[in-house]
């Protein structure tokens, strides 16, 4: 078979659940890393033929998209602010909404002393913390996760990235582990934020796919994890310390008022690239 009918063949097929955008996206992402074939090499030569192993390996991850499975987790790879970092169903599979959390840290930052301590809370991936140190050289960062599982992709993309980053296993909802932390200058996290009951409206590839630990919190307490951070906070950040966390859009303003309740000095709520109130800094 050449490449021509393997990809129109794997196109028609995953516009069959994605739209035709999506479809085409996946496509070119699978025959670029199953294949070494990028859409130009296919465009000039369409002619050019797939080996039977090669072939065999797309009409694997043929099957899987059809079931469901995110791409990223099929290719057990994902871009996150220009790197790109191992994924599987240990980890979430890093947004671009998140990228923009990175980049008002990021911006921050910059008006801060060089050497600054920063804390990632979550970190699944590692994907926010490598990125940040990756442009805050100086910075000195503290990952955290309940999940061995998850830790060891964080640690292997922080190998590849050569970021150094210090990753540890802590259940953070647990008080008694805090006294382990020391003081930061900034705290980062994207948690689980999720109310069960929305389960059953999320796509198949993220509940079927996905790490629940990460997603969901309770439906009485939605509001779970920030107020364990915002308490952390209170007690573990420095003097004009800052909390940036990203926020489910239907209770962001919940928890904006939740910070200031907390007697954080400065809040400011703002708003990811498809308008919705998604990202939350605090200060002390």
């Amino acid at each position: 078979m050449n490449v021509k009918q393997a990809y129109k063949k794997f196109l028609l097929k995953a516009q069959t659940i994605y739209s035709l955008s999506e479809g085409a996206v996946i496509t070119d992402w699978v025959f670029e890393s199953i294949a070494n074939v990028k859409k130009e090499d296919f465009i000039k030569n369409p002619e050019q033929e797939i080996s039977k192993p090669i072939s065999e390996q797309i009409n694997k991850a043929l099957k899987q998209v059809l079931e469901h499975k995110p791409i990223q987790y099929i290719l057990g790879e994902g871009w996150f602010y220009n790197m790109k970092l191992k994924v599987n169903e240990h980890v979430l599979i890093p947004r671009p909404e998140t990228e923009e959390l990175v980049e008002w840290i990021v911006t921050t930052a910059t008006h801060q002393a060089p050497a600054i301590k920063i804390l990632d809370i979550g970190t699944g991936s590692g994907c926010i913390s490598i990125a940040l140190k990756k442009q805050l050289h100086a910075a000195t960062i503290t990952a955290i996760d309940v999940s061995k599982d998850a830790l060891d992709v964080a640690n292997e993309n922080a190998l590849a990235q050569k970021a150094h980053v210090q990753f540890l296993e802590l259940d953070f909802l647990d008080e008694s582990k805090w006294k382990d932390l020391p003081q930061f200058d900034m705290i980062v996290s994207n948690p689980p934020y999720i109310p069960l009951k929305e389960k059953d409206g999320l796509d198949k590839n993220v509940t079927d796919y996905e790490p629940h630990t990460a997603l969901f919190v309770p439906d009485n307490d939605p509001l779970l994890f920030y107020k364990k951070i915002a308490d952390f906070g209170k007690e573990h950040l420095n003097y004009n310390g800052k909390i940036f966390v990203e926020a489910h859009v239907d209770y962001a303003e919940q928890t904006l008022a939740l910070f200031k309740e907390k007697h954080y000095n400065y809040v400011d709520l703002k708003r990811d690239m498809y308008d919705r109130d998604r990202m939350i800094m605090a200060r002390l």
